[in-house]
């Protein structure tokens, strides 16, 4: 019965992404955290994955207020140079 649960490393971190969009089924779910309990380094991944999102997404939504356009000044100068350019 157990080896219904069982996953390799590399389906635990497929697992692990797709848990961490949302995207993993309970059944998923269910053989990762098994696999936890054999696999300290996967849980370590895991962790690690979970900590790296949260940090850019808290990083992400300061981005989002920031305007990244060139003004009209730099958009002309930047015009000019490129007309300038001979390859």
């Amino acid at each position: 019965m157990f080896g219904k649960f069982k996953l390799n490393c590399d389906e635990a971190t497929t697992i692990c992404n797709k848990n961490q969009y949302g995207e993993a089924t309970i059944w998923e779910k269910m053989r990762l955290m098994v696999h936890f309990i054999h696999c300290k380094v996967c849980s370590l991944y895991t962790r690690q994955n979970n900590f790296l999102t949260t940090l850019y997404k808290g990083y992400s939504h300061q981005c989002k207020n920031i305007k990244h356009t060139l003004d009209q000044t730099q958009k002309e100068d930047l015009k000019s140079k490129l007309r300038n350019y001979k390859a």
